[in-house]
């Protein structure tokens, strides 16, 4: 019985390794929302890490978060440092590129796993607004990565919160 119960063991780990060498190697996930405000405004939002804390949805899931700047206030060259509760981690963004268009970022996730990202912010609309926000993130899909993905997404777990900081963006965009 003993036998049976270690060789169904050993089957199942093989079939979750097996599958998860099957897994792509790399991972998207994307949102959008439509805000009515101009590119510019928006953009102001995400290229200023001071203002963040207004509507990442990541601030307020630890109130003792350590943060740190360095660089410019906002723009190409911006770096922001976060090092908080198991729930946020630790990890490093910086803006690489800043335009009317979009906002790309460099985004390293140091713990509770290291991971080396692109976040892309994309704005399209009028000068006077509504503008569409495209939220993107890429990166590469490690071994570990790929097991999660065998019981989950990357869009199911980055999702929801992409979700979240839009609809506080937008909120912030659209007020005084």
């Amino acid at each position: 019985m003993l036998k049976l119960i270690a060789a169904v063991v050993v089957l199942a780990v093989a079939i979750i390794l097996i599958l998860a060498a099957t897994k792509p190697a790399t991972f998207h996930v994307e949102r959008s929302a439509t805000i009515a405000a101009p590119p510019e405004k928006i953009a102001a939002f995400v290229t200023d890490f001071h203002r963040w804390d207004a509507w990442s949805p990541w601030a307020k899931l630890d109130p003792a978060m350590q943060i740190a700047y360095s660089g410019p206030d906002s723009g190409t060259g911006a770096i922001y440092h976060w090092k908080g509760n198991s729930r946020v981690g630790e990890g490093e963004m910086e803006i690489l590129s800043a335009t009317p268009e979009k906002t790309g970022i460099r985004l390293d996730f140091i713990k509770p796993f290291e991971g080396k990202n692109t976040a892309m912010f994309y704005y399209s609309g009028s000068p006077a607004g509504p503008t569409t926000v495209r939220w993107t993130m890429d990166g590469p899909s490690s071994f570990m990565t790929k097991l999660m993905m065998v019981f989950t997404s990357m869009d199911k777990m980055v999702g929801p919160d992409f979700e979240r900081g839009l609809t506080n963006l937008k909120s912030v965009a659209e007020h005084p």
